[in-house]
């Protein structure tokens, strides 16, 4: 039973950037460069015979490749930190993607996820990191702002059964029209 995700790959210049904004924080784990990514829809663990009508659903899609800003810092979990994330600007094309994604997986009967979609890339997960040491490391690097990068194409990702976390190997792409060849 595969445990997939899709999601937009971070073009390893970005990658490396956002990389080298980590920083000594206590109790805070690092995703790894390579496993950095922009999820779209989380799916979690499915039948593979589910797993593969995401997919062939995901495939026909028609999507036309756009540009991403990374700008900003935050959190989940206000009082007891939980993660760190880079903040994806508004922009409509990515809310248009997810839904597209959102409804591929309900018509394959996948339970709807239960927040409502936040754009964003994980940096680091907490446990038990202080709430004063993260507000500093936010306050440290409250400009942090990449350089527009173009999405060309859409990735089913895999994590590990049952409990998650990378690495995320790509399962499969789904090239955006426009995209050239290259998604990284």
């Amino acid at each position: 039973m595969p445990r997939l995700f899709s999601g937009i790959e971070i073009p390893s210049d970005i990658a490396l950037r956002l990389t080298l904004a980590g920083a000594p924080l206590n109790k805070a784990r690092w995703t790894a460069q390579e496993d950095l990514h922009l999820t779209l829809y989380f799916a979690g663990d499915l039948p593979t015979d589910v797993a593969d009508e995401w997919a062939r659903r995901l495939a026909l899609i028609n999507f036309a490749a756009f540009d991403i800003t990374i700008a900003g810092l935050g959190i989940f979990g206000k009082s007891r930190p939980r993660s760190l994330w880079a903040a994806i600007e508004p922009n409509q094309a990515l809310l248009d993607l997810h839904d597209a994604h959102r409804q591929a997986a309900r018509l394959c009967g996948i339970r709807p996820e239960v927040n409502p979609y936040k754009p964003h890339i994980t940096l680091a997960r907490f446990s038990g990191t202080s709430k004063d040491a993260v507000s500093q490391y936010l306050a440290g690097n409250a400009d942090l702002r990449c350089a527009p990068f173009t999405a060309r194409a859409a990735t089913l990702f895999s994590a590990r059964p049952h409990r998650g976390g990378g690495p995320f190997p790509v399962e499969q792409r789904f090239a955006f029209l426009g995209a050239d060849s290259e998604f990284q």
